[in-house]
């Protein structure tokens, strides 16, 4: 796939479009060869492109557990960007040649879902999402103590892998800013204000120096297999890399943000305001929810959602006493007492609760992940401008456990025995953060959320993915500045003032991406009430879900026709 898409496995892709039936330049079926060969020839492509990702997205490959090439860094250049560009469209090319007929439905389904990928990543290089690779939330300056995360440090060649790695972070660093400089020429520029807050982050990994570097962090502690001597030539090395090549180049990067690029940035929040800022944001939208729905439309589900949970939040405030929720925001917003009181006791009741839903997941699964979950601390370069809590998957063995979120769907997906990798890792973000805002409601369904404030504070989580689909087409589709995202958070929820901030940041440097909770929810959901209805006494609940999530994630109209093929089949 795309550079600078490299997390597209974890994007969403959709684009609806027929498959059956030979594509153009494909054999004819007369002189197609047999179902067995082609099934073969079909597992070997895909194998080969599994392996092509594994090479030129070496951090990826680290991620699942694939740690072939932990010596290597992504080549974020111009140049990696065009060649990956034409091994796609060789890559498409072979898998539209494979006649799909005669194939199990599976097969012919990856077959589909592969080349849906490859042209929807074509069809957005024209964008050139790689020209804007920084952000509040995303670059080099943030990525590279996070990939210290899910590196394993077992053994001394784990460590001499990590010190390859840290002597070309400069390079990549370079490519970046060589990206961003054409990124300039051709008016691809974020907003300003979200520019000059990356400045600030990168000083604040820079200032950490010697031992106290995020970049030491893995040799506070060894193994007991690497021997002494390999310590202290691993400590000095580092050290060594940290002051002369990690530094200066963070430091370099500070000086570039702050006085060539972020004065450079664009004034109006929304994409509309980039070239093609229109059809960018059209075809984010596809991306990430695998849909065709317009923003009018979008804007319009989100305005009817918002509304039915107002009147589930106001129920629960009445029975506090408030007839209105801006009085009852108020009151949470004061009542202290309702607050942690550091980030440690946050993190604990993040443990607390994957401990105490473990044993009622029997309840609601047939199948289980081997991979268990741990809670941990956000980096701080990260944190001032991150989300509350995001997630990193673990490995598909379960050597390496997930770190805090959706984790059994991921897990459940990458533990398939019979997919393609590709399908076992990829993520389209309707489905994933679909499933995730789906299984909220779940924890209702065995018995959470007794407490009314507890039920409040689901709702206003429902809420919160209610408003994005109204402020999400608002900014980057009908024009609405920052101030009118703000105060609609304000008007609709008691969040407070950093979460709310960050969000709209957030939402403003990634188009599309906050609408696929929603939509991906509201289609599970919908599923969910055609098969209760049509099975009646039949219906599973650990069926359905298991149903939902045997396939891996999948783009919502390939959900829906899966789902009503089982809802058929059960009766």
């Amino acid at each position: 796939m795309i550079r600078n898409l490299r997390w597209a496995l974890l994007c969403g892709v959709g684009l609806a479009s027929a498959f059956c039936g030979a594509q153009p330049g494909a054999p004819s079926r007369e002189k197609s060869p047999g179902v067995d060969s082609r099934r073969q020839q079909l597992l070997s492509l895909f194998d080969e492109q599994w392996e092509y990702e594994m090479r030129v997205h070496p951090e990826f490959a680290t991620a699942l557990g694939d740690n072939r090439y932990n010596d290597r860094l992504d080549n974020e250049s111009a140049e990696a960007v065009q060649s990956e560009l034409e091994q796609a469209r060789k890559f498409l090319a072979r898998f539209e040649a494979i006649d799909p007929s005669s194939l199990s439905q599976q097969d012919k389904l990856s077959r589909e879902l592969m080349i849906r990928e490859l042209r929807l990543d074509l069809e957005g290089a024209r964008f050139k999402h790689w020209e804007m690779p920084v952000n509040q939330r995303d670059g080099p300056h943030l990525d590279f103590p996070d990939l210290i995360t899910i590196t394993p440090f077992n053994t001394t060649h784990d460590y001499d892998n990590y010190l390859s790695r840290l002597r070309q972070m400069p390079n990549v660093f370079d490519q970046v800013m060589a990206n961003m400089r054409l990124g300039m020429r051709d008016g691809l520029m974020p907003p300003r204000y979200l520019l000059e807050k990356v400045a600030p982050e990168a000083e604040d990994v820079a200032s950490k120096t010697g031992e106290d570097s995020p970049f030491y962090k893995p040799l506070k502690e060894f193994p007991s297999s690497v021997a002494d001597a390999d310590q202290k030539r691993l400590r000095e090395a580092v050290l060594k890399v940290i002051a002369h090549q990690i530094i200066p180049a963070y430091q370099r990067f500070v000086t570039f943000m702050r006085n060539e690029y972020a004065p450079h940035g664009r004034t109006e929040p929304g994409v509309w305001a980039l070239p093609d800022g229109d059809a960018r944001y059209r075809y984010a939208i596809r991306r990430m929810t695998t849909t065709d729905l317009s923003p009018d439309q979008i804007y319009e589900i989100g305005m009817k959602q918002l509304k039915e949970t107002e009147a589930e939040m106001l129920a629960v405030a009445k029975q506090f006493g408030f007839d209105d929720l801006a009085s009852f925001n108020q009151h949470i917003k004061d009542d202290r007492k309702l607050y942690a009181t550091s980030g440690q006791q946050v993190l604990d009741l993040y443990a607390k609760y994957v401990h105490d839903m473990e044993p009622e997941l029997p309840k609601l699964f047939g199948r289980l992940p081997k991979a268990k979950l741990v809670a941990i601390p956000m980096e701080t370069a990260r944190a001032k401008n991150g989300v509350p809590a995001d997630y990193t998957t673990g490995t598909p063995d379960g050597s390496r456990p997930g770190h805090i979120r959706h984790h059994l769907q991921v897990s459940l997906a990458q533990e398939l025995p019979d997919l393609p990798n590709f399908r076992k890792h990829g993520g389209y973000t309707a489905f994933v953060e679909g499933w995730a805002l789906y299984s909220e409601r779940l924890g209702k369904e065995v018995g959470r959320y007794q407490d009314p404030y507890s039920e409040y504070g689901r709702l206003e989580n429902e809420m919160w993915r209610d408003i994005r689909l109204v402020i999400d087409t608002g900014v980057h589709s009908k024009h609405w500045s920052r101030d009118q995202m703000v105060e609609y958070f304000h008007k609709y929820t008691a969040m407070d003032e950093p979460n709310i901030q960050t969000e709209v940041d957030r939402y403003i440097s990634w188009p599309g991406q906050a609408l696929a909770y929603k939509l991906g929810q509201l289609e599970i959901l919908k599923l969910r009430e055609e098969a209760r209805q049509k099975l009646g006494n039949k219906f599973d609940l650990r069926a359905f879900h298991d149903e939902v999530l045997d396939s891996g994630a999948l783009p919502l109209d390939v959900l829906h026709s899966q789902l009503e093929a089982w809802i058929a089949q059960q009766q």
